[in-house]
């Protein structure tokens, strides 16, 4: 067996690259396993050889220490790779093939997963609807920010690019399909973008980014993206759209400004429960800021989108209600607008081919977009840290050097 490393939590604010067990057709024991798992046999998995996968901000959640996640957790769940190894129940998945892995571990056989509702599978944590590779609380599947990785339900799970070398050459645009795209455009989507839309996007971090060109993409006429940071709104900048920094003051002033009325028509929160306030309080903690900033800026039977992660267990949350996710909303402000909203994971097979078609057809960069920066393996611990501090870029690891091999 050709030797594991992965990028591993080891506590609040510190990751480390570590030798980890190479994958077998078999759940085993260890940080994060739901007990319940223990043991289970996965004969339609694949075992992939990872030439992608990102850092995203979810991991960065844990890595603060803002989840229970548990030390020695291997992370990692926007994951791209050749196929190496298939188990014998896996039919159509073939040894060589290059796939996109959905972020969310589906079964294909459950009442959610025949609806399409592939983010809340039943049957892949124990716990509750819903999994994901390297993640607290969604069944201890093994991350992805490794050299090898084990992927469940192989032949309904995998994504395969149609032509190998075509799909190498736009590597770091299909790197996003795991995960930030997808999520990007289902916040969209369920903000009820359409052409001629005017939207805002809270937050310009990779998942914002992805909005906003997931935005332009389904046809929206303005595309505003609100930030505290200067770097990532010049980045969201860069491909057209409008920005705000929201510690001037409130988004509908600078809103107003720009459309000449304080309100869009759909708005997606891609920030999440680490939000901070508007204006004087920007440099405080404020996890309703969004939620409540969203409502008010959305235009009456509008809709919002919300990507952005909400936890059930908060440890580092300012106040004992927040520590379990209860957050004060605006819940009657909402109602009296008539506003629908959409949470969770994005159903990523829902999305993911369309979009690989837009990028292997040139419709769309999204790479570009967010800055994708591919880094070794071992540069992991430099990445999270420099994400941490705001920079506006998409990590992207190089664990088997497949990347440096397709750019030199």
């Amino acid at each position: 067996m050709p030797d594991n490393r992965g990028v591993t939590y080891q506590g609040p604010g510190k990751v480390e690259v570590q030798a980890i067990a190479y994958p077998e057709f078999e759940l085993k024991d260890g940080p994060g396993v739901n007990p319940a798992n223990v043991g289970r046999k996965v004969p339609h998995g694949a075992i992939i050889k990872t030439v992608a996968t990102n850092i995203c901000g979810s991991d960065q959640h844990m890595v603060r220490g803002r989840t229970t996640a548990p030390a020695g957790l291997t992370l990692g769940h926007e994951i791209t790779g050749e196929v190496i190894e298939t188990g014998p129940d896996v039919e159509f998945i073939k040894k060589g093939d290059l796939v996109s892995v959905p972020f969310n571990i589906a079964c294909g056989r459950c009442r959610n997963c025949k609806e399409g509702k592939t983010g809340v599978c039943e049957n892949v944590n124990p716990d509750r609807p819903g999994s994901a590779y390297g993640y607290v609380d969604m069944g201890g599947w093994v991350g992805g920010q490794a050299n090898y990785v084990l992927v469940p339900y192989a032949d309904w799970n995998l994504l395969k690019f149609p032509d190998k070398d075509r799909a190498m050459e736009k590597i770091l645009d299909l790197a996003m399909l795991s995960d930030i795209f997808p999520t990007g455009f289902h916040g969209c989507v369920s903000a009820g973008v359409k052409p001629g839309s005017t939207v805002y996007i809270a937050g310009a971090g990779p998942v914002g980014l992805a909005a906003g060109v997931s935005a332009f993409l389904l046809g929206a006429a303005v595309v505003i993206i609100g930030d505290l940071n200067k770097e990532r709104l010049a980045q969201a900048g860069s491909f057209g759209c409008e920005t705000i920094d929201v510690s001037e003051g409130e988004p509908q002033d600078q809103i107003e400004q720009i459309l000449g009325e304080p309100e869009v028509d759909c708005a997606v929160d891609a920030v999440g429960f680490e939000a901070r306030g508007h204006g004087a309080e920007a440099a405080t903690e404020h996890p309703a800021t969004v939620l409540n900033s969203l409502m008010t800026i959305t235009r009456a039977g509008g809709a919002l989108g919300i990507p952005g992660l909400y936890v059930t267990g908060d440890p580092g949350a300012a106040d004992e209600a927040a520590k379990k996710g209860s957050l004060s909303i605006r819940l009657g402000l909402g109602w009296a607008k008539s506003l629908a909203f959409t949470t969770g994971q994005c159903p990523v097979m829902r999305y993911n081919r369309q979009l690989m078609m837009a990028i292997l057809n040139d419709r769309v960069q999204i790479a570009k977009a967010v800055n994708a920066t591919p880094i070794s393996l071992d540069q992991a611990p430099q990445g999270y840290e420099e994400f941490d501090k705001g920079a506006a870029r998409k990590y992207v690891l190089d664990p088997n050097g497949m990347l440096a091999k397709s750019s030199a």
